[in-house]
């Protein structure tokens, strides 16, 4: 597993970024920044610490594929840690297998830090070794964006 780290800071308050970065008040806002990663990028679950989530989009055949989580660990507005624990290919939820085991257990996290009304948000990511400069590339990007829905 590789493990990097991602900020961005963004002048706006720490519980507008942590809704709209999660979706809370309307899932687009989450599905507008992740859009980066894959263009029908969505969730389907709650941010409740310890519900199921699952991280998902469409490929190219129209099939579900993504992420199998868990919510870690959940602060309102300061922390939020996801465990991913399976994968979703064909719309079919596999939690076993080579596949997954390159990325079990591996964690999410989003901490945000506000100071004289901005906020700063971390990103701490834990995945398999073959998607380092994917995640270098994207994940920034991705956070520009979360920053240009959050400053408007």
């Amino acid at each position: 597993m590789k493990r990097v780290q991602f900020t961005a800071k963004i002048n706006a308050p720490a519980a507008k970024v942590y809704d709209l970065m999660l979706g809370i008040s309307n899932k687009q806002t989450y599905e507008q920044w992740t859009a980066l990663f894959n263009p029908t990028s969505t969730f389907e679950g709650t941010w409740e610490k310890g519900s199921k989530m699952l991280f998902l989009g469409v490929d190219e055949k129209g099939e579900k594929g993504g992420m199998v989580s868990e919510i870690n660990d959940h602060v309102l507005n300061q922390f939020v840690s996801i465990r991913h624990y399976g994968l979703v290919k064909a719309n079919v939820e596999i939690t076993s297998g080579p596949d997954v085991e390159k990325w079990a257990n591996g964690l999410e996290n989003y901490t945000f830090q506000e100071e004289n009304g901005g906020t700063t948000v971390t990103v701490d990511l834990e995945f398999a070794d073959d998607f380092l400069e994917y995640m270098n590339e994207t994940y920034p990007k991705a956070l520009d964006r979360l920053k240009e829905i959050c400053e408007v």
